[in-house]
């Protein structure tokens, strides 16, 4: 199996055998159930969806509540599609919950997920420039400006991909090679080393960096 779901619970930070104190994320991860599973002859690959979190009937349309019922499941919040270039063996089988115990502790997995919304930003704070200078008489308000974005008669306009203001964040970000501290199973929770992207209970795809 190439992962699992989970959602991001929030930072901590705790003290390694060594003594180092190192901060690190806590995400709750399942129960995931098995949702769908599509083979190299019905769809031309192969692949296992999973789905964490009961949603409501009434929150769900009848295509949907048909691909669950033919997994024998409760409609779902979250579907993610995990897929494995090797499918000569299926370990899972249609409704069948996945626990935690796939992940071991030190082992790196990358997490992806959707990256915190931070609305429309400036140029220093988007692309990291550093202003026009310093502030002189007669500059009014310019030290956190673009400055010139191109030519003026030749070519006549700006291209496209311009480093300039606009929407930032709220992009699809994969964080690789992070380290399991701890594993709770009783709570089936991870202890990532590190950052993930995304807000407090957004959803993450913890991916495996060995596939079984």
């Amino acid at each position: 199996m190439a992962g699992l779901i989970g959602r991001n619970i929030g930072m901590t930070s705790i003290f390694v055998e060594n003594g180092e104190h190192v901060p690190c994320t806590i995400v709750q991860v399942g129960p995931c159930y098995v949702v769908q599973i599509k083979t190299i002859e019905n769809d031309g690959y192969f692949s296992i969806q999973l789905g964490i979190d009961d949603k409501k009937i009434k929150k769900t349309n009848k295509s949907l509540l048909g691909h669950f019922k033919k997994a024998g499941l409760s409609p779902k919040k979250k579907l993610i599609e995990f897929r494995n270039s090797s499918s000569s063996v299926i370990p899972f089988s249609l409704g069948s919950l996945i626990h935690i115990d796939l992940f071991k502790e030190g082992e790196l997995v990358d997490i992806q997920g959707i990256s915190k919304g931070k609305g429309f930003q400036g140029v220093m704070k988007r692309h990291h420039f550093s202003g026009v200078g310093e502030r002189s008489h007669g500059q009014h308000n310019r030290s956190r400006s673009p400055g010139s974005i191109g030519a003026g008669s030749d070519p006549s306009r700006v291209f496209k991909g311009k480093k300039m203001a606009g929407k930032m964040g709220k992009k699809n970000i994969t964080i690789k090679n992070l380290t399991i501290l701890k594993i709770d199973t009783i709570q089936n929770l991870l202890v990532l080393k590190g950052s993930v992207p995304g807000n407090k209970n957004s959803y993450l795809m913890i991916k495996k960096k060995k596939w079984n």
